[in-house]
């Protein structure tokens, strides 16, 4: 097998207006192009954007020889209702936006000459989605080259039997019948079967040596197979799962609570680009702020965020989809997903079945639909389905519980007739479906959702649904755990998306329960789209809270759009033991104002005592720790010791002051476990360029640089706000911007607005050598930063 990347030198336009073309590498989210209005049907759900179609050309020499082989393309995924001509032909449609798709083109190619590939995506049909999804080739493109006799797409199957010592089963799907060759070269291990007529073949490996993969050691080994001329590598990992009412969720008989967070497929500032670096970015950072699993929301994740995970030792949820056969908005997947479920269902098992982190799926996202008889009967459906596929890991699905029991009454969350009044009712600004009830939960609080789901009925409308499945997925049903787990000694409780403020309480529990098997926060990362939903934000920043043109983003992630950790992640990692103790301070500026309302924040605090001009001014402190009683202390002054009660995050009441902010904590016994501090920048501000790496790879690597205002020694200075401009040599600006949810620049353009004093520049190498940045601040010659990255 020869694999060839496929994503340099395309041609990008608006379908229809080829002399507007411009000349890409995928993956390119053509969305990014598209202008916004304030009539735009995409509303909330896309951040006012009008999407258009748009059409990719590539043009491909293929050589005589070619003409030998067995030519394939793959897409991991274009979005959407994607139509795939090779000169002129039409060689394959895709219809689902988030799914992988394999054509063979051998006989629609011309050997010897140059050949033409266009792709045409649709997204004009809106309103098609919940959130930010992006438009045309967002993820990478392949060209797999086959002899005639060889192994079959996705034909390796290997499953781990045992790991005392480690044994693997290999299974081989070949073109026809010959000997099949097995090796792990690291592991001095071989092994050969034969393929019967059927082109089946299966052999048991001992691999005595081998190191267990596991969150902890993710240790992965190449695998060979090898069918006549041909030969593939699959990385593996050695690992054994195992779920029931006794252990809960264990990896190589050792018990793992997930510590999850729900991830939405966009990379910020890049749009839905799935660019490998950013994927594994993603990953990397959920990593560092505590998470050990994430959740794939609501549609199946990229190769490349595969890979990371296999690599760090991250697991993953893979999930289906948002909705069933009821619409969520009027021109969604609904309607598609029973007729389409086991190819696409299939294609993500594919896709998953020898990554190690994988290690559930998910069918679907609060649909209502497990409500009604047909809805529990196709849940059912479908996990049987994906357990012929794969019965070697559990299958969950995302059910709010709450929601299902409106949608009982007459008052669901989504309905068909809902997604029709969406579009009616746009243009008005009057909010239906799911953009009503965030809105609701976000006036009325998280426990409006929580106490919801302890309804009575609430049970009834849900538990057929959760006899389908291995998991119990509780969208916000913390407040049912206790009492259902006594009600059903079998069942295994997820929590499959969760609050924030939810995290220490759920930690507690899981702790002496093994049948909670864990929890999923909405969200681990902010995204684009769904704007505003998990937002606190104040009118110097967003001057509508009603969520209207000029929002981008969710605001709701632990993490924002630019990458950085918030004082939420601080307190997730306090809850669940992954740190000791951390200081947030509600900005003081802004302490007394309002801020646009959400119940998926938790606070808008911020890891800053720097704060110039507000001296005397009241706020709002927040330690987070798990010890026994906190001390707050202001240039060494004890401003009071505070007992934590049922929670690990503990307030205090502060008139700021410019110096050191410390928090000492003190264990049962009075004595000191822990202190931390924030100390108030000088007055003189900077502009600094700072690349997170400082040197990346030329093939797939990209410049991440962070422009900050802050002292001579690195300190910010959150309220210093201007306009950045930047100017980029050896590389290509991908994104400029900020974490800000409210933000009416495009991340395109090489200007952009600090938000509290940060702001982020993508860059992509040009080649190898060094890629330079130049930021500044007009009419402003002090504040002037450059940053250098080598390429490789």
């Amino acid at each position: 097998m020869i694999k060839k990347c496929l994503n340099d030198n395309w041609l990008v336009y608006e379908t229809g207006k080829r002399d507007n073309a411009i000349k890409v590498d995928v993956p390119y989210d053509a969305m990014l192009l598209d202008e916004k209005s304030a009539d735009s049907v995409t509303g909330v759900n896309l951040g006012w954007i009008v999407p258009k179609d748009y059409t990719y050309e590539k043009s491909l020499f293929v050589p005589i020889e070619w003409k030998e082989k067995v030519n394939i393309i793959y897409f991991e995924s274009v979005y959407h209702k994607a139509s795939v001509f090779v000169n002129g032909r039409k060689a394959a449609f895709q219809d689902y936006g988030y799914s992988g798709f394999y054509v063979d083109v051998t006989e629609f190619l011309k050997y010897g000459e140059d050949n033409e590939i266009r792709v045409e995506a649709i997204n004009s049909d809106q309103p098609n989605s919940r959130w930010y999804s992006g438009t045309g080739i967002y993820r990478p493109v392949w060209l797999y080259q086959l002899p005639q006799e060889h192994i079959k797409i996705n034909g390796i199957k290997i499953d781990t039997v045992a790991i005392s010592p480690a044994r693997i089963r290999v299974r081989v799907s070949t073109t026809g019948a010959g000997n099949v060759a097995v090796s792990i070269p690291e592991l001095a291990v071989t092994g050969v079967a034969i393929a019967d007529a059927y082109g089946h073949a299966t052999l048991e490996l001992e691999c005595k040596d081998a190191i267990l993969w596991s969150p902890e050691n993710p240790k992965l080994y190449d695998i060979k197979v090898s069918f006549g001329e041909d030969e593939w590598t699959e990385r593996i990992g050695i690992r054994t799962i195992e779920y029931n009412e006794k252990v809960g969720f264990a990896i190589n008989g050792k018990r793992v609570i997930f510590r999850g967070a729900c991830i939405h497929h966009d990379n910020g500032l890049l749009g839905a680009a799935a660019h490998d670096f950013a994927e594994y970015r993603k990953v990397r950072l959920m990593k560092e702020n505590g998470y050990n699993a994430i959740r794939s929301a609501h549609n199946p994740c990229s190769e490349a965020m595969l890979r990371a995970c296999d690599e760090m030792g991250v697991l993953m949820m893979d999930e289906y989809v948002d909705c069933w056969y009821i619409h969520k908005t009027k021109n969604d997947y609904a309607g598609k997903v029973e007729e389409n479920y086991k190819t696409d269902l299939k294609a993500l098992v594919d896709k998953d079945y020898n990554h190690p982190s994988v290690i559930m799926y998910s069918t679907g996202n609060e649909v209502a639909e497990t409500s009604q008889e047909r809805g529990i009967k196709f849940t059912g459906e479908m996990t049987n389905y994906l357990h012929s596929l794969d019965n070697s890991r559990p299958v969950s699905c995302g059910v709010n519980i709450f929601f299902n029991f409106l949608f009982s009454m007459g008052f669901g969350v989504y309905s068909d007739k809902k997604a029709e009044a969406e579009v009616k009712n746009s243009s008005k600004k009057k909010a239906v479906g799911s953009e009503f009830f965030n809105n609701l939960a976000g006036l009325l609080g998280a426990d409006f959702m929580k106490f919801g789901a302890t309804l009575y009925p609430c049970d009834l409308k849900t538990k057929g649904a959760f006899a389908n499945m291995d998991f119990a997925g509780y969208n916000y049903g913390i407040n049912r755990y206790k009492k259902d787990l006594k009600k059903y000694p079998k069942r295994l409780i997820l929590g499959s998306e969760t609050f924030c403020s939810d995290a220490y309480k759920f930690y507690e529990i899981a702790k002496k329960e093994p049948r909670i098997i864990g929890d999923f926060v909405w969200a681990g990362m902010d995204y684009l789209g769904e704007t505003g939903v998990g937002a606190m934000e104040y009118s110097d920043y967003a001057p509508d809270f009603n969520h209207g043109i000029g929002w981008v983003s969710a605001g709701s992630g632990r993490v924002d759009l630019t990458g950085k950790s918030l004082s939420e992640a601080d307190y997730t990692m306090v809850a669940f033991e992954q740190k000791d103790i951390a200081i947030g301070v509600i900005p003081v500026k802004y302490a007394k104002k309002k801020h646009s309302p959400s119940a998926w924040k938790m606070t808008n605090a911020m890891q800053s005592w720097t704060w110039h001009g507000c001296g005397g001014m009241d706020t709002t402190v927040e330690v987070y720790s798990r010890d026994e009683e906190i001390e707050l202390l202001l240039n060494g002054k004890s401003l009071g010791r505070k007992k934590r009660k049922d929670d690990c995050r503990v307030k205090f009441d502060v008139k700021y002051e410019p110096g050191e902010l410390m928090a000492i904590a003190y264990d049962a016994s009075g004595n000191e476990s822990h202190r931390t501090s924030l100390v108030t920048a000088q007055s003189d501000t900077i502009l600094v360029a700072e690349p997170e790496q400082k040197e990346i790879s030329a093939d797939n690597g990209l410049a991440y640089i962070r422009l900050r205002f802050c002292d001579k020694d690195g300190i910010l200075n959150p309220l210093a706000r201007e306009e950045i401009e930047v100017e980029v040599e050896g590389g290509k600006l991908l994104g400029l911007g900020s974490g800000c949810p409210f933000y009416t620049k495009s991340y395109l353009s090489d200007t952009c607005d600090t938000y509290f004093g940060e702001a982020l520049a993508i860059v992509k190498p040009e080649e190898r050598g060094e890629i330079r940045l130049k930021a500044f601040v007009a009419g402003k010659s002090e504040l002037s930063a450059e940053a250098k990255v080598n390429v490789i």
